[in-house]
């Protein structure tokens, strides 16, 4: 490991924590938006999920174009970091205009497909071997920026100062890495255009299982983020904001670092395993508790917090090490492409039926998920037919 990369660790984390309000952003002050725009429950459905699918359109265009190996990470993610932000300083203009309202937030998922997915690449380059822990470190700074805006949205006057904010947080992650975050020596030289090796990914047996885990960990993780408030809110929780915050960023965090220094002693695969375990059974409990006094139902959503983000990192560092060296980000930007997508899916589906069923019946199917990607990482342990072949020919 080189000497410089704790530092550029460290930067390449910072810079997520500010570009990565840019998510949350808007989601975080719903509530005064209902009000000023009329919103309807399908209007802020479509609010928060159009980043989703904007992030995932922007990460299969970054996957097919291979930009994340093509191009020099840091400048991808200084320009895209600030296009997320000058986005995000155009939404608060857009008054009875909803539509432009969508159509920003969709731009401003678009640009952050150049923030997290490079963001990996860039660690990767700088820890080819305990990989686990520096993706968990990047990963808390990813759910620290997520959850940023609720935590603005509760000390600031009014909304739109919520985003400018954002905003500008997100003009500093641009500068500082386009000033002082570099890419790594383990980084490969620019290989040839590849748009094939979305191909050579599903074909490949574990790159498949790893991402069909990663696609059930997103079915959980990003409506769980979401709708905690008005999860919260029905199960008469205060403080809104601040127990947002704690669960996505507090929570997020330590479940990120406790994760990836598991993973790098005891394996991948199992950790996530055993992370995925918690979180669905989190989700399945989530239901029992929905009238328990605050402290009980509080300690539940803090513990599903750590859990379910604690196996993201681990997908991350076994997909890159199952790679092709060459195209290692082009297989982060495909896997977290159609996660993303994935996470939208339930994002919009999970309000709909909390309307018609309550939040207490509903929350429990996002279990589904976590597991489903039990099933695979149980599957992904048990060695394939061509390697039982491969050990009884040796």
């Amino acid at each position: 490991m080189s000497s410089s990369a704790p530092r550029q660790l460290a930067l390449t984390s910072a810079a997520q924590i500010l570009a990565m309000g840019l998510w949350f952003s808007a989601s975080s002050v719903v509530p005064a938006l209902r009000v000023e725009w009329a919103l309807s429950t399908q209007g802020t459905v479509l609010l928060t999920a159009s980043v989703q699918v904007g992030f995932a359109a922007g990460a299969l265009v970054s996957a097919v174009a291979n930009l994340a190996d093509r191009l020099r990470p840091e400048r991808l993610l200084a320009a895209s970091a600030a296009t997320g932000a000058l986005l995000t300083l155009l939404f608060p203009l857009c008054g009875d205009h909803f539509w432009l309202a969508i159509l920003l937030r969709f731009g401003t998922g678009m640009a952050l497909a150049g923030v997290y997915p490079v963001g990996m690449k860039i660690v990767v380059s700088w820890f080819p071997e305990s990989r686990g822990l520096a993706l968990g470190v990047l990963l808390a700074a990813l759910a620290l920026g997520s959850a940023s805006p609720h935590l603005l949205a509760g000390n600031l006057p009014d909304w739109r100062t919520v985003l400018v904010v954002a905003a500008l947080l997100a003009l500093g992650a641009a500068a500082l890495s386009a000033l002082f975050v570099r890419v790594g020596p383990a980084a490969r030289r620019s290989p040839p255009w590849e748009p094939r090796y979305l191909l050579t990914m599903a074909s490949d047996r574990r790159q498949r299982l790893i991402a069909l885990g990663y696609f059930g960990h997103m079915w959980e993780l990003y409506a769980f983020w979401t709708w905690i408030p008005a999860y919260a809110a029905a199960a008469s929780q205060s403080s809104m904001s601040l127990l947002a915050f704690t669960v996505i960023g507090v929570g997020g965090a330590v479940g990120c670092l406790l994760g990836g220094a598991l993973s790098d002693r005891f394996g991948r695969i199992d950790v996530a395993l055993v992370a995925l375990a918690v979180s669905g059974a989190c989700c399945l409990l989530s239901a029992s508790v929905f009238d328990a006094p605050p402290a009980v139902l509080g300690t539940l959503l803090f513990v599903w917090g750590v859990a379910a983000i604690a196996d993201s990192g681990q997908f991350s560092a076994a997909l890159s090490e199952a790679a092709d060296p060459r195209y290692v980000g082009t297989a982060l930007t495909a896997q977290t492409a159609i996660g993303f997508l994935v996470s939208a899916l339930t994002i919009q589906g999970l309000p709909v039926l909390a309307d018609a069923v309550g939040w207490r019946a509903a929350a429990p199917v996002l279990a589904i998920g976590p597991l489903l990607g039990v099933a695979a990482m149980a599957k992904l342990r048990r060695p394939s037919l061509d390697q039982i072949s491969k050990s009884v020919i040796n």
